[in-house]
């Protein structure tokens, strides 16, 4: 896989894989990159944007953190390896957690991620993916990935 201009890493960012999803053409070119990417954190954020029965245990709406201005590829996390964490912020993932807390760990995690991934785990979390990339649809993720069974995740 070619480095992209915008991360030094030869792996893309997930912001990325979906950016070049919605922009694709066709829909079996938006299929495509998604198989090709791949990714169990991939399918568990498009899970947790497009399943009903995930609840968000993060308040809707804007979370007061500041931005990473690292360059993107440098000095930041990734979804990728941050996805392990992810049952923390829905419900029925950590009941034991208390909310102020898991809030505080979630805008470390925003923290500690390239703008546009923060940006993204944002929009996620309210289920407002499609806000920013108009064309992944939840049909395109169910063609995609026919082995993700919708439904049934509520805690």
């Amino acid at each position: 896989m070619p480095k992209t201009m915008e991360n030094s890493n030869p792996r893309l960012l997930i912001s990325e894989i979906l950016r070049k999803v919605s922009n694709a053409k066709t829909k079996k070119e938006k299929i495509d990159l998604l198989r090709e990417n791949n990714s169990p954190a991939l399918r568990m954020l498009l899970i947790w944007n497009y399943d009903d029965s995930v609840v968000s245990e993060i308040p809707e709406g804007d979370v007061p953190y500041t931005p990473n201005e690292a360059p993107v590829g440098t000095d930041h996390t990734r979804l990728e390896q941050e996805s392990r964490g992810f049952y923390r912020y829905v419900k029925g993932g950590d009941p034991k957690l208390k909310a102020l807390k898991r809030e505080s760990m979630f805008i470390q995690l925003l923290e500690g991620l390239s703008a546009e991934e923060a940006e993204l785990l944002c929009l996620i979390k309210d289920g407002k993916l499609t806000s920013k990339y108009k064309r992944i649809t939840k049909a395109v993720i169910s063609e995609a990935f026919p082995s993700i069974e919708w439904g049934g995740r509520g805690g």
